[in-house]
C-alpha cells in the first residue's frame, strides 16, 4: 500500500508539472516560482488536512504526500546528477571557451566572496560558529538562471551575455557545493574557525579529482557507445548511466567533488559525441536528455518545496532578522561582482561591456532553488551536526529561497520593464514596420492567387480584400513614418540577416546528413561568432570571417608533432577537417547570394543588396584562395570530398523519395523497412571520409620549381629523396639570425617574411632561402619567420653542396642569386600579399603580428596577382 501511495503522489505530481507551464506562461511568470507555490500549497494543504477534523476522508492522501521520502540523498544522487549533466550536454562548448576567461572568474570567485560575505556578515549577529556561518553561505550561493537567461532570449539580449550567465551557474553549483562539502567536514569534526591551509588543501582535490574522474569515465562511456554501432536505444541508454556512475564512484571512492565530476562528464560527451554517433541519434539524445532534466527539474523544486512548512515551522523575528541579514549580504556579495569585477575584466578586455541595465537584471534575477534547499536538508539529517546549527540552516536557507523567489522571481519582468529592456531601439522599431509592410504586401499577392484558385465568391474576396488592404495601408503609413534607417545600419542588419540564413543552411544540411556531426558543431561555432561581431559593423563581418580562416593554436601544435615526433595523425586529422569545412563553406556561400535577392533586396533595397552581394563575393573569394592553397598541397583530395558531398545528397534524395512512397501508399512497411536499411548501409559507407596523405609527392613539387626545371629527371628524383618536408604555422621562425647555417629551405606553398639590414622581403611559392648562409659558410645574417601556413621543402649542407657539383647550371643561378642579378629564379606564380593595415591584429604564437591582410591569405598561395600589391621578386632568392 506504501508503494502504490507513492506511485500516486507523484502522479499527482506530474499532472502538476504539466498544468505549471502552461500557468507559467499566462501569469508571466519564471516556470520556478510556479513550482515552488505548487509545492508550497500541496504541503501547506496536507498538514491542515491531518490536523482538522474537517477533511477525515482524505487523511490517506495527506499521510501520503507528507511521507514521501524526501531525503537528500534523493536529491543529490537521482535529481543533480540529471540536471547538472543535461546542462553540461546542451551547452555549446565552443563558444563558452572564447568566454572561459569571465565564466570562469563569476563562477569560481563569485561563490567564494558570496560565502565569505554572508558568512562574516552573519557570525556576530548570530551567535554561531564561523564554520556553520560559512556553511550556510555556501548553500545559499548557487543560483538558478533560468528565469533570467529565459527572459533575456525573449527581450532578445545578446547571446554572449546569455552564455556567460548559463556557464557561470553551471560552474557555480560545482564551485558552492564543493565549498559545502568542504566546511560541513568541519562542522561535522568541531573545527569552529578553519584554518586557510586545511582548506586551500583540500579544494585543489576536491575540484581536480573530481574532474579528472568526470572525464575517464565520459570518455569509457564514449568508447562503449561507439561500440554499439547505429543501435540508437542502447546508445541513449548507455548515456543514461554515465552521470550516475561518475557521480558514485567519485563521492563514495575518491572522496572528491561528485558535481564537478558530472559536469566534466556532460562536457566531454558534449566534445566528443557528435564526432561519435549519426546526427539523427545526437538530436534523439539531446531530447531524451532534455526530457529527463525537465522532469528531474521540476520534481526536484516540487519536493523540496513540501518541506518549507516543516522548515520554518518555530521560526521568530530573530530568525527573520537573520534571513534579512543574509539576504542583504548575498545582493551586496552579487553587486560587487557585477559593478567591480565584471567591469574590471571588461577594461582588461575579458568579458564583453555589459550595460547597467542588464547588470541590474543579473543581479535580480539571482534567484536561489530546488538546490539550495537539497543541500539545507543534506545538513538536517546529518547526526554529526549540532542541533542549533541545524534549525539555523534550515529556516536561513528556507527563507532566503522563498524571498528569491516571491519577491525577485514575482518581480523580475516589471523591472525589466521599467529598466526598458523590453523596447526596441527605433532602428528595430522602424525595420520591424517595414518588415510587417513587406511580408503583407507578399500575403496579398499570395491571397489573390489562392481566391483565384479556389474559385471563392467574387463578393467575399471583395470584402475580404478590403479589410486587408486597410491592414495593408496602415502599416505602410507606419513604414513610412517610422525613423529613417541609415545605409550604413541597413548593410548591418542585412548582414546579421545573412549570417543568420548561414546557420540555418548549415543546420538543413547537417539535419540532411550532408555535413557530419564531427564538424557541424564547429562551423556553428564560426557562424555564431560571426553574427555576434556583425553587429559592430561591415568591417566586423569581414574580419570575423576572415579569422575563422585563420589556423587555430592546434594546428601549430600539429605541426609541431609531425615536424619533431613524426607524428602526422593530429596534422592530417585538422588538415582534413579543414578540408571539409572550406568545402562546405563554398557551397552555402553560393546559396547565400539567392537569399539576398528573394528576401533582403524587398526590405533593404537594390542598393543595400547590392553591397552585400559584393561582400559575399570578397568572402566567397578568400574561401576560395583557403581551399586553393590546399589543392596545391593535396591535389585530389578536394574532388574526393565533393564525390562524398554529391553521394550524401543524393543518399538524401533517395530517402526523401522513399517516404513519399510509402505515405502515398505505393510500397508497404516491409519494403520500405528493406530500402532504409539497404540505404542505411550505402550511408555508413559515405559517412567514411577518405584518408588525407599528408606526404606530399616531392618529384611532382620539385618538378614545379623554376630553379630545377633545367635539371636532368634522374637528378630531380634524387633530389626529391633527399629533400626533408617541413611544416611552418603562421609567426614560425624558421631562421634566426646568428643561427649556424644547415639547410636551405625552398617554398612549396605559403609566404614568408625576411628581415635582413632592417628591410624587409616577402617570398612565396616557388622561391628559395637561406643558401647565402650556407655558400658564405658563415651564421645567418637574416631572420625568416612564415606568415602563412607553410610547406617548406628543407635540404641540408652537404647534400646542397653535392646538388651545386652536380648541376653547374643551378650552381650559375644560386651564385647570380647571391650576387644580386635580378631575374634569374623567379616563380611562376606568387600570392597575393596586400599590405594595408588592419583594424585589427592578432599575435600569433608570440612570434609575430598577423595583420588583418595576413589573415586573409593566412591558409596559403593564391594562383593570381593583382595590380593592387604583389610580392617584390628580387632573382627569386633572399639571403639567409
Amino acid at each position: 500500500m506504501e508503494l502504490i501511495g507513492v506511485i500516486s503522489v507523484i502522479s499527482g505530481l506530474f499532472i502538476l508539472i504539466g498544468l505549471s507551464e502552461p500557468l507559467a506562461a499566462r501569469l508571466r511568470l519564471p516556470y520556478s516560482v510556479i513550482l515552488a507555490g505548487m509545492g508550497i500549497l500541496v504541503g501547506a494543504g496536507a498538514s491542515y488536512m491531518l490536523s482538522t477534523d474537517l477533511t477525515d476522508v482524505l487523511n490517506p492522501v495527506a499521510e501520503a504526500i507528507l511521507g514521501l521520502p524526501i531525503h537528500s540523498y534523493v536529491f543529490l544522487y537521482i535529481f543533480l546528477p540529471t540536471l547538472l549533466f543535461q546542462v553540461s550536454l546542451g551547452l555549446n562548448l565552443r563558444r563558452m571557451l572564447d568566454d572561459w576567461v569571465p565564466i570562469l572568474l563569476l563562477a569560481v570567485v563569485a561563490v567564494i566572496v558570496a560565502t565569505f560575505t554572508i558568512g562574516f556578515a552573519l557570525q556576530p549577529v548570530s551567535g554561531l560558529p564561523l564554520t556553520a556561518c560559512l556553511l550556510i553561505g555556501a548553500i545559499v550561493s548557487t543560483t538558478d538562471p533560468s528565469a533570467v537567461v529565459s527572459i533575456f532570449r525573449d527581450i532578445a539580449a545578446p547571446q554572449r551575455l546569455s552564455r556567460i550567465v548559463e556557464g557561470e551557474s553551471l560552474l557555480n553549483d560545482a564551485a558552492a557545493i564543493a565549498l559545502f562539502g568542504l566546511f560541513l567536514t568541519f562542522v561535522m569534526a568541531g573545527v569552529p574557525d578553519p584554518t586557510l591551509g586545511a582548506a586551500v588543501g583540500q579544494f585543489p582535490f576536491l575540484i581536480l579529482g573530481g574532474a579528472g574522474t568526470g572525464y575517464l569515465v565520459a570518455r569509457a562511456g564514449v568508447m562503449l557507445v561507439a561500440l554499439v554501432g547505429r543501435h540508437r536505444l542502447a546508445q541513449v541508454s548507455i548515456t543514461v548511466a554515465i552521470p550516475y556512475l561518475t557521480y558514485i564512484v567519485t563521492e563514495r571512492l575518491l572522496g572528491a567533488s561528485g558535481v564537478t565530476a558530472v559536469v566534466v562528464s556532460g562536457l566531454t560527451m558534449n566534445l566528443l559525441g557528435p564526432g561519435r554517433l549519426s546526427p539523427v541519434t545526437w538530436t534523439y539524445l539531446r531530447e531524451v536528455w532534455d526530457l529527463l532534466a525537465h522532469w528531474a527539474g521540476s520534481l526536484i523544486f516540487v519536493l523540496a518545496a513540501l518541506l518549507i512548512p516543516r522548515f520554518l515551522s518555530g521560526m521568530d523575528l530573530t530568525d527573520l532578522g537573520l534571513v534579512l541579514v543574509v539576504v542583504a549580504a548575498a545582493v551586496v556579495a552579487r553587486a560587487l561582482m557585477l559593478w567591480v569585477l565584471l567591469p574590471l575584466m571588461t577594461l582588461l578586455r575579458l568579458s564583453p561591456r555589459v550595460d547597467p541595465p542588464y547588470r541590474l537584471a543579473i543581479l535580480w534575477g539571482g534567484l536561489r532553488g530546488a538546490v539550495t534547499l537539497a543541500l539545507a536538508l543534506a545538513v538536517t539529517e546529518n547526526a554529526l551536526v549540532e542541533p542549533e546549527v541545524k534549525r539555523a540552516v534550515g529556516i536561513l536557507a528556507t527563507g532566503f529561497t522563498l524571498f528569491t523567489l516571491v519577491f525577485q522571481g514575482t518581480t523580475l519582468r516589471w523591472m525589466i520593464r521599467r529598466i526598458g529592456l523590453d523596447r526596441l531601439s527605433p532602428i528595430d522599431l522602424a525595420l520591424s514596420n517595414q518588415v510587417i509592410a513587406v511580408a503583407l504586401q507578399n500575403v496579398r499577392e499570395d491571397a489573390t492567387e489562392a481566391a483565384r484558385d479556389h474559385g471563392l465568391t467574387h463578393d467575399i474576396v471583395r470584402s475580404e480584400a478590403k479589410s486587408f488592404g486597410d491592414r495593408l495601408e496602415r502599416a505602410v503609413r507606419e513604414a513610412e513614418a517610422g525613423a529613417e534607417i541609415l545605409d550604413r545600419d541597413r548593410i548591418t542588419l542585412g548582414l546579421v540577416a545573412l549570417a543568420g540564413r548561414e546557420r540555418d543552411l548549415i543546420l538543413e544540411q547537417f539535419n540532411q546528413q550532408v555535413i557530419s556531426a564531427r564538424l557541424v558543431d564547429r562551423m556553428l561555432s564560426d557562424v555564431d561568432r560571426l553574427i555576434e561581431r556583425t553587429r559592430g559593423g561591415r568591417s566586423q563581418y569581414r574580419l570575423a570571417a576572415r579569422r575563422a580562416l585563420v589556423y587555430n593554436p592546434g594546428y601549430r601544435l600539429a605541426v609541431m608533432l609531425h615536424n619533431r615526433l613524426r607524428l602526422s595523425r593530429p596534422l592530417a586529422a585538422i588538415t582534413a577537417d579543414r578540408f571539409e569545412i572550406l568545402v562546405h563553406q563554398q557551397f552555402i556561400l553560393r546559396d547565400l547570394h539567392g537569399f539576398i535577392s528573394a528576401k533582403i533586396l524587398r526590405i533593404h533595397g537594390k542598393r543595400v543588396a547590392e553591397l552585400l552581394h559584393e561582400v559575399l563575393e570578397r568572402r566567397e573569394e578568400e574561401v576560395s584562395r583557403a581551399l586553393e592553397g590546399l589543392r596545391l598541397q593535396y591535389p585530389g583530395y578536394a574532388e574526393q570530398l565533393e564525390r562524398v558531398f554529391i553521394r550524401r545528397t543524393v543518399l538524401r534524395m533517395e530517402e526523401r523519395e522513399y517516404a513519399a512512397l510509402l505515405a502515398d501508399g505505393l510500397v508497404g512497411f516491409e519494403v520500405h523497412a528493406k530500402l532504409m536499411a539497404e540505404l542505411a548501409r550505402s550511408r555508413a559507407r559515405v559517412e567514411v571520409r577518405p584518408r588525407l596523405d599528408i606526404t606530399l609527392h616531392k618529384p611532382s613539387l620539385v618538378s614545379q620549381f623554376p630553379l630545377f626545371q633545367n635539371m636532368e629527371e634522374q637528378h630531380r628524383v634524387k633530389l626529391a629523396r633527399a629533400l626533408v618536408t617541413v611544416f611552418a604555422a603562421p609567426g614560425k621562425v624558421i631562421i634566426r639570425k646568428g643561427d649556424v647555417a644547415r639547410s636551405v629551405y625552398f617554398i612549396a606553398s605559403g609566404a614568408v617574411e625576411v628581415e635582413f639590414a632592417g628591410q624587409k622581403q616577402r617570398l612565396g611559392r616557388g622561391q628559395m632561402f637561406g643558401q647565402l648562409g650556407l655558400l658564405a659558410k658563415r651564421r645567418r645574417r637574416a631572420q625568416v619567420t612564415a606568415i602563412t601556413p607553410c610547406t617548406l621543402l628543407s635540404l641540408d649542407d652537404s647534400r646542397f653542396r653535392r646538388l651545386l657539383e652536380r648541376n653547374p647550371s643551378l650552381r650559375e643561378a644560386v651564385e647570380a642569386s647571391q650576387a644580386g642579378s635580378p631575374g634569374v629564379m623567379r616563380p611562376p606564380t606568387l600570392p597575393v600579399l596586400p599590405e594595408e593595415p588592419a583594424p585589427e591584429s592578432t599575435d600569433v604564437a608570440g612570434a609575430a603580428t598577423a595583420t588583418e591582410a595576413d589573415f586573409a591569405a593566412a591558409t596559403g598561395p593564391a594562383e593570381e596577382t593583382t595590380a593592387e600589391a604583389t610580392l617584390p621578386r628580387t632573382g627569386g632568392a633572399a639571403s639567409g
